[in-house]
């Protein structure tokens, strides 16, 4: 009887909190059934991804070559990392998703976020030993409050059942914006900008890394955060997103 009780109680709570602050959308805060949610909307319009796409960088196949195809821009250039996912591609309807939780303070979403990534990383996050955020600059992250990729990371974790190290690399020096950047210049831009904190050099001997950032673009940032995780020891690289560019083949 208590049992039940506590449970319409709860319930009880939920409707009239409802009442008053009703979950909204997560992208364009229409009022939807509950928190952490999409509505049918917008949900329609994400480009979600998955298979048939490129083994290593995660970019989607038009047609099924494969698990083992790549694209071509991973056989001219291989990334340092093994295997790239995201949940949906970056585009007009995905970016007020993404940048809502990036700029607007919009933590409420961290938590669903997480679920996704978790999905869309399964394979990635069921063989990683560690889970970590993409760093920000402390200045940076002085003037935002709050790094985005460590929300994320650390919601993965927490649905995967993996540990996570928020804090695993830094950022050596502050580099400029990459948004307006070619990808040449954002090789250039983040060459060398990371490396693992000195109390954590002997946590990742071995162990399988699993990074976590907001946005996939040219994969600059992945790369020079995979080339200081392997150089200190890991013994491989995994990246996944909430959102990734997707260019034309």
């Amino acid at each position: 009887m208590t049992t039940t009780i506590l449970g319409f109680g709860k319930r009880l709570g939920k409707a009239a909190l409802d009442a008053l602050l009703p979950p909204l959308c997560l992208s364009c805060q229409a009022v939807v059934d509950q928190p952490g949610a999409v509505c049918p909307s917008c949900w329609a319009r994400l480009t979600f991804l998955g298979s048939p796409m490129c083994r290593r960088c995660g970019l989607p196949f038009p047609h099924d070559v494969g698990p083992a195809a790549e694209c071509a821009a991973c056989v001219a250039d291989p990334p340092p990392w093994e295997r790239a996912r995201a949940v949906f591609a970056y585009d007009e309807a995905s970016r007020s998703l993404v940048l809502g939780f990036k700029h607007s303070d919009r933590l409420h979403a961290a938590p669903a976020f997480g679920r996704w990534l978790a999905r869309a990383g399964a394979e990635l996050a069921g063989e990683a030993d560690i889970v970590t955020p993409v760093p920000l600059h402390w200045l940076r992250l002085a003037l935002r409050r709050y790094n985005q990729a460590a929300l994320l990371a650390q919601a993965l974790a927490a649905t995967a059942g993996v540990t996570c190290i928020p804090d695993l690399l830094k950022r050596t020096r502050r580099t400029p914006s990459q948004g307006r950047l070619g990808r040449g210049e954002r090789l250039k831009n983040v060459a060398g900008a990371f490396d693992i904190r000195p109390r954590h050099r002997g946590l990742i001997e071995g162990k399988r890394v699993l990074l976590v950032d907001d946005v996939l673009t040219t994969g600059a940032t992945a790369r020079s955060c995979t080339k200081a995780l392997l150089a200190a020891g890991a013994s491989a690289v995994d990246i996944v997103t909430l959102a990734r560019v997707v260019r034309a083949e």
